[in-house]
């Protein structure tokens, strides 16, 4: 089985608005470092243009959420991907681009080798944890316990 994990945020403002312009400007980075890491799978994609990411996936119409989706082949993997690379840096600065979400907005599973999950898919997952809390069929990090870089995260 592999991992795989949905972060969904809401952007302060537009993409083209210059007070999102260092995340934008640096997702090519962090995507382009995270797709050469060991353990890593695969990624759902935007268009491929330079800058966007994957900002064009809207979720229920709105331009300003934006959506991460990816698969990894283990924990370990996507955990040192997240909090011990630069994209920590980036997740630390969180708060400088994103609305404080006032609910679960990440969430991950266990899919089959070879499975692609759907944005749509990832929605539903993220659905059930926030109405029935960590299962099998969905989860956090607490839930997992060979995690343990998580635990010792610091928000900025």
């Amino acid at each position: 089985m592999h991992l795989a994990e949905l972060n969904v945020g809401r952007l302060l403002a537009p993409t083209d608005d210059p007070r999102v312009k260092d995340f934008m400007d640096n997702l090519d980075r962090v995507n382009g470092l995270g797709k050469r890491m060991p353990g890593f799978v695969w990624m759902m994609e935007g268009s491929g243009e330079p800058g966007t990411g994957n900002t064009e996936a809207k979720i229920d119409g709105d331009p300003q959420y934006v959506s991460n989706l990816t698969v990894w082949a283990d924990v370990e993997s996507l955990e040192r991907f997240v909090f011990g690379t630069i994209h920590k840096q980036f997740y630390d600065r969180r708060r400088e681009w994103f609305e404080l979400m006032g609910d679960q907005h990440f969430v991950m599973w266990w899919v089959d080798e070879g499975h692609r999950p759907t944005l749509d898919e990832a929605l539903d997952r993220l659905d059930d944890l926030k109405k029935n809390g960590p299962s099998d069929r969905a989860f956090g990090w607490a839930d997992l316990p060979q995690a343990e870089m998580w635990k010792a995260r610091t928000c900025a």
